[in-house]
């Protein structure tokens, strides 16, 4: 006797079943974000690289280890940002602000560590990769999601996200934050604070006036996002960027 057809492993990891996956890594977190209550989010984004304090080695010193103040600021930054939250909530009862990450070590992890020191609870979008990429520590389990497809967990760093962070990073930084910049230039997202951390590395490694004087860009988008050297500033800039009381329109258009 054949297996039910949604129980049968061989034909739900099938070619012809892809659209039934997709579907799934759509329909799964949105039954869990209503269950949970979360309206809303600050993305956090940044290396996986970068290691805190303790897991620097001093036996193997690695040029990574100079950048492990960031991973202490994220972290400052999301504790922050969680503790604001419930003054929010005072006035907005029914919102709830989170952190998420995308649920790795590094600036992912920090994110997480932050929001939990703070006492809160904070989403984990993790993604399956050839080299495993195991959820930190710190992710809330009832709050973390295991992606295949890239493009649906993107969906999903958007799909509630009320502002965005990018700590230094690599390629896969780089791909959020202009996949980000580009969905609200082009009206596809609403317009949301996005705020660049450490200014010294985003204005070395990209040219960004650059752009704008060669008009690959305008002068316009120079303002879709900010720059921000402390946990502290950047808490500010949210504080001034996101009001609750504004109408809310959910995420990216789908």
């Amino acid at each position: 006797m054949n297996d039910l057809a949604f129980e049968n492993q061989s034909f739900l990891w099938g070619n012809e079943a892809g659209p039934i996956r997709i579907l799934s890594e759509y329909l799964h977190p949105k039954a869990e974000f209503n269950e949970h209550g979360i309206t809303d989010t600050i993305v956090v984004f940044g290396s996986a690289r970068i290691p805190s304090q303790e897991k620097i080695q001093t036996e193997n010193p690695s040029p990574l280890d100079g950048l492990s103040p960031y991973y202490e600021e994220a972290r400052e930054f999301s504790r922050l940002i969680s503790e604001w939250a419930d003054v929010l909530k005072l006035d907005a009862p029914n919102r709830n602000l989170l952190i998420c990450t995308g649920g790795g070590p590094g600036i992912m992890e920090a994110g997480n560590r932050g929001a939990k020191e703070a006492g809160a609870k904070s989403v984990a979008l993790n993604i399956v990769l050839p080299h495993e990429q195991h959820p930190n520590p710190y992710v809330n389990k009832e709050l973390t999601f295991e992606f295949h497809y890239f493009f649906m967990r993107k969906l999903w760093f958007m799909k509630t996200c009320r502002g965005m962070i990018a700590f230094p990073g690599g390629f896969g930084t780089f791909d959020e934050l202009f996949e980000t910049l580009t969905l609200v230039q082009t009206g596809k997202k609403s317009r949301i604070p996005i705020l660049l951390y450490g200014t010294k590395f985003w204005t070395e490694v990209i040219n960004f006036k650059k752009l704008a004087e060669m008009k690959l860009i305008s002068e316009e988008d120079l303002h879709l996002f900010g720059f921000a050297d402390s946990p502290v500033e950047a808490l500010r800039f949210f504080q001034e960027k996101i009001r609750f009381e504004l109408t809310h329109s959910e995420g990216t258009k789908t």
